[in-house]
């Protein structure tokens, strides 16, 4: 079985709640029939009704009734839900007016919904960018406990074995924040160690912080930077496996590793990289992707106190389907 397919298998075990607020978007409604006939979540759709039907009806779409529908102009708790969310906001100066017409906003509402735990995650994007995706999510689900910044993971499917777990790697920052300083790198490092177990399913995450030296080879204050959040990390998970600073090879190649850091428990043997930027993140990851021919599977939202995901705008039917799953894994893991 593929790690894709474990990671339905684990969402189907154990069903979570999943909004999708984009429902009158063809893809993610014909996308949302397939996990409700396999089974793989409960689904609350947030659309314009006359929108969805017509494209029930285009699809032929059998299994769609199975879900929770909601239109966000008549919702009956829309009151209840605009209340809570000036409550939230009124010291950023939101106005119940404001918030009224927020509540309305499908993206927001879902957000809401979450916030009243009448859901476990949402996952929009394939209409709306990433900041509208995230915005209300940090206005209103926040982020997790320690955790001040968010980071993008991204799984790569390699056809190495002999790497990672079974050529399976995780990689971050892929997605978010493009210059962490060492506190927020050490809180990427612990956010993707929690997708590594909860998402690719590792038993033991190991995980190098990368840079462009191994254990002092050279000096430079990015280097630092790496050290610095090797601390972080392990001051904020006493029990994470982590060591850094260390370079790629060092990281991955057992020989390498124990020419390079002798000692150390993760050179060699990592399965989850951490790299100094979202540079060398998102660089590095299309590399592996198209000159190793891996797949990349994400990116995977990570430190937002319940999971909350974005698509990208060119996405398929199949990505709305595998990312459902993947929510719904991290959502099992929130509520540990």
């Amino acid at each position: 079985m593929g790690l894709v397919e474990q990671i339905i298998a684990r969402a189907k075990a154990n069903k979570q709640r999943i909004v999708l607020p984009e429902a009158d978007e063809e893809r993610t409604l014909v996308a949302a029939d397939q996990v409700l006939e396999q089974g793989i979540a409960d689904l609350i759709l947030i659309g314009n009704p006359a929108k969805v039907q017509a494209l029930v009806e285009k699809n032929g779409l059998k299994n769609i009734g199975k879900a929770t529908f909601i239109d966000p102009e008549n919702y009956e708790k829309s009151e209840e839900m605009a209340q809570l969310l000036q409550k939230l906001r009124e010291k950023k100066g939101m106005t119940i007016e404001q918030a009224r017409e927020l509540v309305k906003n499908p993206l927001y509402l879902g957000c809401m919904i979450i916030k009243t735990e009448g859901a476990d995650g949402q996952i929009s994007g394939a209409l709306s960018t990433t900041g509208d995706t995230l915005r209300p999510a940090l206005q209103i689900i926040k982020t997790a406990p320690g955790i001040t910044c968010v980071s993008g993971a991204m799984l790569m499917i390699t056809e190495t074995p002999q790497y990672g777990e079974n050529g399976v790697m995780v990689f971050a920052d892929v997605a978010v924040t493009p210059m962490p300083d060492a506190n927020q790198l050490g809180q990427i490092a612990v956010c993707t160690a929690q997708t590594a177990r909860s998402v690719a399913g590792f038993a033991e995450p190991r995980v190098a912080m990368c840079s462009f030296s191994t254990k002092g080879s050279a000096k430079h204050e990015v280097v630092d930077k790496v050290v610095e959040a090797t601390k972080v990390a392990k001051e904020l998970d006493p029990t994470l496996k982590i060591d850094g600073e260390l370079q790629a090879d060092a990281a991955l190649v057992p020989a390498v590793g124990e020419k390079k850091a002798p000692g150390s428990d993760i050179a060699g043997h990592a399965n989850v990289l951490v790299f100094p930027n979202l540079e060398v993140g998102n660089i590095g990851y299309k590399l592996v992707q198209r000159l190793g021919n891996a797949v990349a599977l994400g990116p995977i939202l990570q430190g937002i106190a319940r999971p909350v995901n974005d698509l990208s705008r060119g996405c398929s039917v199949e990505d709305i389907v595998n990312l459902v799953a993947i929510t719904a894994c991290q959502a099992m893991d929130a509520k540990k």
